[in-house]
């Protein structure tokens, strides 16, 4: 299995963590993704990408300001560029000794830890323990677009679940979740029908 390192941990906390990555590794982080902090002694935390952000710079504020840029300054400031892609994340359980739990982890991945995307095994491995108990961190977030989040994350989930009862199973929880929450459940309902 191949994993792909898509950056390193800035900051973090119990409920989320910020990576940055260079911009010429953008390609591989992407909105509702899983990702994993692998921190040794066979335990790791998972997050899903709720934000993908790219800050200014004093020269980038000039450049926007100067007119005629050439091809060559724009290809030297994104190939070069020292400000990193920031990716927000949000925690959504723990890996242990082999057991997969949807649970904030006991404690959070430390700066410059290594950020890797996960692979369609991971994806599969993760989501299939126990009964989607990570949507819980997801539906109380008040930082991320939900809705658009879980049509991403389903929508990638889908695509590599072996299991063709999964994304059904996985609406149908989040109907449950949400049924008292009639805006917020109109509001995943709408972004699910672009996807499914």
């Amino acid at each position: 299995m191949q994993s792909i390192e898509i950056g390193r941990l800035l900051r973090s906390g119990t409920t989320g963590f910020v990576a940055g990555c260079s911009v010429s590794q953008l390609d591989a982080p992407v909105f509702g993704g899983l990702v994993r902090a692998p921190l040794g002694n066979s335990y790791q935390v998972y997050g899903m990408i709720y934000d993908i952000h790219i800050d200014d710079d004093g020269l980038v504020r000039q450049l926007v300001t100067a007119g005629n840029v050439s091809e060559e300054v724009i290809a030297d400031n994104r190939e070069r560029r020292i400000v990193p892609v920031e990716m927000s994340v949000m925690t959504v359980g723990y890996e242990e000794n082999g057991k997969v739990s949807h649970l904030l982890p006991p404690r959070p991945p430390l700066s410059l830890d290594k950020i890797h995307k996960c692979s369609n095994a991971e994806l599969v491995n993760f989501t299939s323990a126990g009964r989607f108990g990570y949507f819980r961190h997801v539906l109380r977030s008040k930082d991320a677009p939900i809705g658009e989040m879980l049509a991403a994350h389903i929508l990638q989930v889908g695509e590599a679940q072996t299991d063709s009862q999964w994304r059904d199973a996985a609406i149908q929880e989040l109907i449950t979740l949400l049924r008292d929450d009639y805006p917020m459940l109109m509001s995943v309902l709408g972004a699910l029908g672009e996807v499914v």
